[in-house]
């Protein structure tokens, strides 16, 4: 959105790390509300349709005490429900900045549906509130019939009003947060961030098993809230009959228990359906602190139903709540390392731009990959051999055509194979990495591409494929510049891009010099032909 991206400020690391903070401390806020509000007016409207039904007046009584509890006063929908996701949509509109993703899109659309979801279920709450002056002066009859018939029209549009905002907010709300689902588990999966329209996100199985998890979750923490608010808070509410207390404590048990037993299965699901790139020590340590508390509440539930005891009610709640906060602080860790590439691209631009403001451009001194090799790395790889860690040439083949991988994952290492210590944190700025994953990527073909040339023989595609496809892409710059915007000059003179790569030269100081392939000439005239082909199906394919 234009708007938002005019709002965007240049980020350094310092401040997308502290985005990332902010975004886990807002979620802590807008999720457990968000979660007792869907949970509560459910159970809310569900009850006292049922006591209309029944005639029972305990299931009526539940109704209102539970969506006075949930909603807690008029402030809150504000400070914890709107607020919240509107600072939501903002964080991430500077961590997604020139990303291709429709996420800030989604989150819009949740920001605006959970704003008049929460108005209507409000306007629900407070219409329930009228219904009990209405249900007092039920036997006042005026002798005024105006008067009498004025008191029914409105306590008559009173009750409408309330089933009808009532269920339309929660309907609502049920959607809303769907979508904002969708839009968070969109961006731990950067792959997908242009593959999907929103109906196909909305019922992937990876967003579809998040979201009955983020239900299950709220109505686990909405039946621990009621036994916390009625039984624990203040010493527990002190009007409260036997009979509706024994009908308290068994509803909201049995909901708590049934709702949290979801809970492990699901976790287990979204955490392996996580992108590898997402993965990480601290995700599957945070994972298994939600689990465990999650198996404590059990404990604590079980001794509730088997003693009829109602002293663990606050143990229940605060279990249950600081399980769900260790999910989202497990999800925004995903989140922070499936985007790190995409981190470090708006890293380089904000030294890019720090640069500019100097007047010093690219900072005057322009760094050497092989220099930084020798000091940084060299002591621990070689291509060829393994040292301290792995052989370059072992590893570097799963970074071909991903240098933004390479680049991502110098800035930010962590342990891969088992067979060997985890690498350090090398300190290096994104243009060190940057400089130090190019001169790796090109020695690394260097290594193998005697047995790469031979391998593609006189074939282009295969050329491409096996040897240049490892720096160079059409669409993008990598280690060397995209090719549809170098083939272009070549069109109709195709001798000179054979002659080009018989001994390649500088063209561009952004980009490390080429290294001569080696090719014969055969070889250089089908790989000429086959990217000026390449170039001219693509531009076709793009202009229709």
């Amino acid at each position: 959105m234009e708007f938002l991206d005019n709002l965007v400020l240049p980020q350094s690391a310092e401040h997308i790390e502290l985005l990332h903070y902010m975004l886990m401390l807002v979620l802590f806020l807008f999720v457990p509300f968000i979660s007792v509000i869907l949970g509560g007016t459910s159970l809310s409207l569900y009850y006292r349709r049922k006591g209309f039904e029944s005639g029972n007046p305990v299931y009526l009584r539940f109704a209102k005490d539970v969506i006075d509890l949930v909603t807690i006063n008029k402030s809150m929908g504000i400070v914890l429900g709107i607020i919240p996701l509107l600072i939501c949509v903002l964080v991430f509109a500077q961590l997604l900045h020139n990303a291709n993703t429709p996420t800030i899109y989604y989150l819009v659309a949740a920001f605006f549906l959970t704003s008049i979801s929460i108005i209507l279920i409000y306007t629900y709450k407070y219409s329930l509130s009228l219904k009990n002056i209405f249900d007092s002066i039920k036997d006042f009859h005026s002798y005024d019939p105006e008067l009498n018939e004025e008191l029914n029209k409105f306590k008559k549009g009173n009750q409408s009003l309330s089933f009808k905002s009532g269920r339309y907010g929660v309907i609502i709300l049920f959607i809303s947060t769907w979508i904002f689902t969708a839009a968070v588990t969109l961006v731990t999966y950067p792959n997908k961030w242009m593959d999907e329209g929103v109906m196909f996100l909305l019922f992937s199985w990876e967003v579809l098993s998040r979201y009955i998890h983020f239900i299950t979750a709220a109505f686990a923490l909405t039946g621990s809230a009621i036994l916390f608010a009625f039984f624990y808070w203040e010493g527990g509410k002190k009007n409260i009959t036997g009979d509706y207390k024994d009908f308290l404590r068994k509803t909201a048990i049995r909901i708590t228990l049934i709702a949290a037993l979801f809970q492990p299965l699901f976790l287990l699901i979204n955490l392996f359906a996580l992108p590898k790139e997402a993965l990480s020590a601290s995700v599957f340590g945070y994972s298994f602190i939600a689990i465990f508390l999650l198996f404590l509440a059990y404990n604590y539930l079980y001794a509730m139903l088997k003693e009829s005891t109602l002293k663990f009610s606050g143990h229940v709640f605060y279990v249950l709540l600081f399980a769900l906060l260790a999910l989202i602080v497990k999800d925004q860790l995903a989140m922070g390392n499936a985007t790190r590439e995409h981190s470090s691209v708006l890293i380089a631009e904000f030294e890019k731009y720090l640069a500019e403001l100097k007047g010093t451009k690219e900072g005057q001194v322009k760094l050497s990959g092989q220099e930084i090799y020798e000091v940084r790395c060299a002591s621990c790889h070689r291509f060829d051999q393994k040292l301290v860690g792995p052989p370059y040439d072992s590893t570097l083949p799963k970074y071909e055509g991903k240098i933004d991988q390479l680049v991502s994952f110098i800035l930010n290492p962590g342990k891969v194979d088992p067979a060997y210590p985890p690498m350090p944190n090398p300190g290096l700025k994104p243009n060190e990495a940057k400089a130090i994953a190019d001169y790796e990527m090109i020695e690394h073909m260097k290594h193998v591409f005697a047995q790469r040339s031979a391998e593609a023989g006189e074939n282009g595609e295969q050329i491409f494929k096996l040897i240049c496809s490892a720096c160079h892409s059409f669409e993008k710059n990598m280690v060397g510049p995209a090719f549809n915007t170098v083939v272009s000059k070549y069109i109709g003179n195709e001798g000179n891009l054979v002659t080009f790569l018989s001994d390649p030269q500088k063209i561009n100081p952004e980009f490390p010099q080429m290294p001569n392939p080696q090719l014969s000439e055969n070889q250089r005239k089908a790989i000429s032909t086959y990217v000026i082909s390449e170039y001219q199906k693509r531009q076709g394919v793009a202009s229709k």
